[in-house]
């Protein structure tokens, strides 16, 4: 999980030099700023837009837009996943594709060489990189990006799909032939049947991926940053909606954990951001800081991890849906925790463009999103309603049987009321 904000200007590492080998001429103040700005607007728009549609997903009974719910296990495990990755993809960078600068370097191979009595020894025999079979003849880097943009192709078209969907829906005509379509598939037979997939669209969803799809060929022909930020938003947005946390506690310690993934992977080693520049998926937004001087071929980028937008916003979508179970009509934590997030990541880029240096966007994010609305709590007598909120995971059998046992009795309850009337 890319979860960096770097700032690559003024010749710093992350905007390397030309192709010959002169410096990058420095941004200016304008064209900084503007990069800034656009970030800071790009992930507050997944967070506030998922959030509101993450009411309507828990509301929801269509199975194909089912919340996943996320528990303290999951939550305390999920940095140590988050590592094991990216320190995986690190060492197959580093490994399979190293620099073009150690070419004549000696390396340790290993060669197979037969016996006469046909049995195989294994041998280990320095040579240099220009004579010796490594990986890198086998998996190019080109192969393996060219396989992680059809992956991402393919996801980036339904997330973008399911995105603006709801948008689309207030342009077609009320006459619009608008079948129903649903995707099955299932697993063994009768009572051990099983379901792998139901998935239910309709032709106005067809359309919607149809558009989507053109989107998705122009990220996987040219690369490009708008086309890169679409799918960007489209995940982050996906992810906030769908992503449900079951407490507050839970999102105390995911966040917490991934508090200390952050820093230690940015400021401890240089692992997160040579991921985030080697890795060529849409798991990043980017915003040129050259845009006046270049245009819409710019090149020099600020990034922003989707990791630093959809993590905290999981958060204050929980907090939004907390705020309308109070059934006070006021959404003081949603707003709060809005304005914490807002409040931290102008503090990350504050920092970073102070010191010229990749920030972990969660050390500033983190305490922001979570203390601001525990203040807001304390000050409001609240801090027991707000860590005893429970949600029930919609995908657990047992949930769904209580929930049908509760609208059972209050139907009943319903119907005796007006017989009693």
């Amino acid at each position: 999980m890319d979860s960096a904000l770097s700032d690559p200007h003024n010749g710093s590492a992350e905007a390397g030099g030309a192709a010959n080998g002169t410096a990058r001429p420095p941004s200016t103040p304008e064209g900084i700023a503007l990069a800034y700005g656009s970030l800071l607007l790009m992930a507050l728009l997944p967070i506030f837009f998922g959030a509101l549609r993450s009411v309507r997903c828990a509301r929801g009974k269509n199975a194909s837009d089912m919340p996943e719910t996320i528990t303290s296990r999951d939550a305390a495990r999920f940095p140590i996943i988050a590592s094991c990755t990216l320190l995986g993809l690190y060492l197959f960078f580093k490994v399979y594709f190293p620099s073009k600068s150690c070419t004549g370097s000696v390396l340790k191979t290993w060669k197979t060489q037969k016996s006469k009595k046909g049995k195989t020894a294994v041998l280990q025999n320095p040579t240099t990189r220009d004579n010796h079979r490594f990986p890198v003849e086998i998996f190019s880097q080109e192969y393996i990006n060219l396989l992680l943009s059809m992956y991402f192709f393919v996801l980036g078209i339904l997330a973008l799909s399911h995105t603006i969907s709801p948008f689309m829906n207030k342009f077609f005509p009320a006459n619009f032939p608008n079948r129903q379509y649903q995707l099955l598939f299932t697993q063994g037979s009768g009572e051990n049947k099983e379901e792998i997939i139901n998935y239910e669209f309709d032709a106005k969803d067809l359309v919607c991926l149809g558009l989507s799809s053109i989107v998705g060929v122009w990220y996987l022909l040219r690369k490009h940053w708008i086309a890169n930020n679409l799918f960007g938003l489209a995940f982050s947005l996906n992810g906030v909606e769908l992503l449900h946390l079951n407490n507050v506690s839970t999102g105390c310690i995911l966040l917490g954990g991934l508090f200390i993934y952050d820093v230690f992977w940015v400021f401890g080693t240089n692992v997160m951001v040579t991921v985030a520049k080697s890795f060529e998926a849409p798991i990043k937004l980017v915003f040129p800081q050259d845009l006046l001087e270049k245009g819409l071929e710019a090149d020099n980028f600020a990034m922003l991890g989707l990791g630093d937008i959809v993590i905290p916003g999981i958060f204050i979508a929980l907090l939004l849906r907390f705020d309308i179970s109070l059934k006070k009509n006021t959404h003081t934590y949603f707003y709060t925790s809005f304005a914490a997030y807002i409040f931290g990541l102008g503090l990350t880029i504050f920092i970073m463009h102070i010191f010229k240096h990749a920030q972990p966007a969660l050390l500033y994010l983190v305490p922001a999103c979570i203390g601001f609305p525990v203040l807001v709590a304390l000050a409001k007598g609240e801090v027991t309603e707000m860590f005893s909120y429970e949600e029930s995971n919609p995908k657990d059998p047992a949930a769904v049987t209580e929930g049908s046992k509760e609208g059972t009795e209050t139907s009943a309850s319903k119907g005796l009321e007006k017989k009693e009337k």
